[in-house]
């Protein structure tokens, strides 16, 4: 009697290791490459000119064929063109920001683990000697940064999902253990009093 419940007590340890194997397996490309931070930050109102556009990642990026591109309100790119890669971040200098606006940040981030990272992100800039400060229009690049945002939260979200599932595997196999261990003798000593 003892053996049996030693041996369903293995297996379903074994089943519970191959579940939390198995989607370990099944979520690792929700953690594919994204960005982790910028700066400016992605919707950000500025007062003050930045010097540069900075991106990082969460895989190191390449050093060759990365492409960072800052446009100003009229299309006209601003970006000096020189590209620095340092491990997982990426960095390109920009001119002298005079018009008031959105800017619009348009980058290719290779790296060699991943697929390429392709997006945009805009963020408003006042010119000190303006007075009145437009409101940004969305466009299609701010659903795009969105989307990089929300297959972020989609990780997360699966993450948190196996966890809860195998949180309730768990609870079940806790549940018939302590009925086997503990009601299991209750029930053979009610047999034998009929």
């Amino acid at each position: 009697m003892k053996t049996g419940r030693v041996i369903r007590s293995t297996i379903t340890g074994a089943l519970v290791f191959l579940s939390i194997f198995a989607t370990s397996i099944f979520t690792t490309p929700a953690f594919a490459n994204n960005i982790t931070a910028s700066v400016p930050q992605a919707g950000s109102v500025l007062t003050t000119a930045p010097n540069s556009i900075a991106i990082s990642t969460a895989s190191p990026l390449s050093e060759q064929g990365s492409l960072i591109v800052v446009n100003d309100p009229n299309g006209v790119a601003v970006d000096d063109g020189s590209i620095t890669i340092d491990g997982n971040s990426a960095e390109v200098g920009l001119g002298e920001l005079k018009t008031t606006g959105v800017y619009t940040v348009n980058y290719t981030l290779l790296s060699d683990t991943d697929d390429p990272l392709t997006g945009s992100y805009t963020f408003l800039f006042n010119a000190p000697s303006s007075l009145g400060s437009p409101s940004p229009a969305p466009t299609q690049s701010s659903v795009e940064a969105t989307t990089e945002n929300m297959n972020l939260n989609n990780g997360s979200n699966a993450f948190v999902y196996t966890l809860l599932v195998i949180a309730a595997f768990v609870f079940i196999f806790l549940v018939w253990y302590a009925k086997q261990t503990f009601g299991g003798s209750k029930r053979s000593s009610k047999t034998k009093r009929k």
